[in-house]
């Protein structure tokens, strides 16, 4: 029979002997789960996606009994069995034995939603020490998951090889949709490249059985915290490699969703609590070797979103807009300094400096210092009050530009000395402010660039249009102001090739941050000038 059919059947209240007052659906790409008042069904759609099968009815019952038997290990309240779905002699869809079996569905008691780890970072009194508890929550549970034969065969290098590659084929066909040729080659070239420079230490982590039958899908949607317990459920029953892992790929996963979700320094508290808690210290090498790997996994399925038959253009865009969000992730964790660099954002006002800046800061993780900013708080201004000061005049003159910069460059000289790398967003304009830029970094190891942004005379005075009437704006920069900083610009020229890229910022951001990865990935050899 029709899974749809069934599906329908299911959606009704009068289907279920408790006869909720409704039935809430929930549809992913491999399931449906139907909440009917405190049961919860779910039933294994009948697809095979390469990475799972439920292609037979007796594939979708053995993959839900093994769905309550393994998230019984963290969940063993919430699960309760398997659960026919048949045919009665009248020909009626019925829940449990009938006639014929039809399918089979996991039966679990509702999770409270209100109190899930997702929801409940969102309140401002949130405890941080609930991450603390489930990272030791973790460490407990990997302690005592099973180890050992063929556990730590799938969980070999051989397989996150395997892994990786089968993500890399799978995305082929969303390039140019959700993420660049560009991003997908450089994430692919990170992967292969970190695991064959770190063969010995995947081997040794197999030989300390760091590979256990872990949950697999750890994010935060998957985390419920009571007042009295910590419940993690729905683990990956359908793919033991995927569930087959290093226990730094599982932190890793909620790592990354903390991440994806804003939380950042949650996420290295949650790694640090897991690290103190176990004292595995391989963890801070590996670990965003797999974030980048579930950022990417993440990207892929939601991806698949896009193929759907019965997906409407609104849940389409929205899919795209988060694979790209997913897959920009994944780039972040696979591009990182070689050193301490400091880059300066040169060019025109309405040239795109500060977009670009913003974007690589996702990317780099680098700290931004935005001159526009300075100057206001050089003036006890707020960043947003406006000063549409004459050119060269008030607090753009040349005096108080002089303070401005030798600001920024105090301040980005501190962060470097701190192993932290800088983006400084100015103007630039000045050969003179450029080359104090270059002197911020002499006799320390650290890394040098200039990205001058241009654009048209049309797109910029576009922007500066809609900049000025921006509340959240810091830049006082304008259209009538624009012609005599043109003609005031001191040509970059003094820097070669391999420490300039001129970036025409026409094209779309994401575009011109592929460009500025490309060039700032080959830092080893462009800072010949230092």
């Amino acid at each position: 029979m029709n899974q749809n059919v069934i599906a329908a059947a299911m959606s009704s209240s009068g289907f279920y002997p408790s006869r909720p007052e409704s039935v809430e659906i929930i549809q992913t790409h491999i399931s449906w789960v139907f909440i009917a008042g405190d049961d919860v069904f779910k039933v294994k759609k009948a697809v095979d996606l390469g990475f799972l099968d439920f292609t037979t009815l007796e594939k979708r019952k053995f993959y839900c009994e093994e769905e309550v038997r393994l998230n019984r290990r963290l969940a063993p309240l919430i699960y309760r069995d398997v659960v026919e779905i048949s045919q009665d002699r009248e020909g009626n869809i019925v829940l449990g034995k009938g006639e014929t079996v039809l399918e089979y569905a996991v039966h679990m008691h509702q999770i409270p939603a209100d109190q899930m780890l997702k929801k409940l970072l969102r309140q401002e009194d949130f405890d941080s020490r609930i991450i603390a508890a489930v990272a030791r929550k973790l460490v407990n549970f990997h302690r005592s998951a099973d180890t050992g034969g063929i556990i730590d065969e799938t969980g070999g290098i051989e397989t996150v090889r395997r892994n990786h590659e089968e993500n890399f084929s799978q995305t082929e066909s969303f390039i140019g949709r959700t993420l660049s040729a560009f991003r997908h080659g450089f994430i692919r070239y990170y992967a292969r490249t970190f695991l064959d420079d770190h063969e010995d230490l995947f081997g040794k982590r197999v030989r300390e059985h760091k590979i256990r039958d872990c949950h697999g899908d750890l994010h935060l949607e998957h985390v419920v915290v009571t007042d009295d317990q910590i419940i993690i459920f729905d683990c990956i029953e359908f793919n033991e490699r995927f569930r087959f892992c290093d226990v730094a790929a599982e932190v890793a996963f909620l790592a990354m969703d903390l991440d994806f979700n804003g939380y950042h320094d949650l996420s290295t508290l949650f790694v640090q609590s897991y690290i103190d808690a176990s004292g595995d210290r391989d963890l801070p090498t590996l670990i965003p070797f797999y974030q980048c790997y579930y950022a990417f996994v993440r990207g892929k399925v939601t991806g698949f979103r896009l193929f759907g038959s019965q997906v409407t253009p609104e849940d389409s865009e929205a899919a795209a807009r988060t694979a790209e969000k997913y897959f920009e992730l994944a780039l972040s964790y696979a591009f990182t300094f070689t050193k301490p660099t400091l880059i300066l954002m040169a060019g025109l006002m309405g040239s795109g400096k500060s977009v670009i800046s913003r974007e690589l800061l996702r990317i780099t993780g680098a700290s931004v210092i935005q001159t526009d900013v300075v100057r206001k708080e050089l003036c006890d201004l707020t960043p947003t009050e406006r000063r549409l000061d004459d050119f060269g005049k008030g607090i753009y003159s040349r005096d108080f530009t002089e303070r401005v910069y030798e600001q920024a460059f105090v301040t980005a000289k501190y962060l470097l000395t701190l192993g932290i790398s800088v983006i400084i967003d100015a103007s630039f304009k000045r050969q003179a402010h450029r080359a104090a830029a270059l002197n911020v970094i002499q006799d320390m190891k650290a890394d040098f660039f200039v990205l001058e942004c241009t654009c048209s005379d049309d797109c910029a005075l576009e922007r500066l249009a809609r900049r000025i009437q921006d509340k959240n704006e810091a830049s006082d920069g304008r259209a009538e102001i624009y012609d005599a900083q043109k003609k005031d610009f001191d040509a970059v020229t003094e820097f070669p090739a391999s420490v300039h890229l001129k970036l025409d910022t026409s094209i779309p951001p994401s575009d011109c941050i592929d460009q500025v990865i490309a060039f700032l990935s080959k830092a080893g050899q462009a800072n010949s000038i230092l």
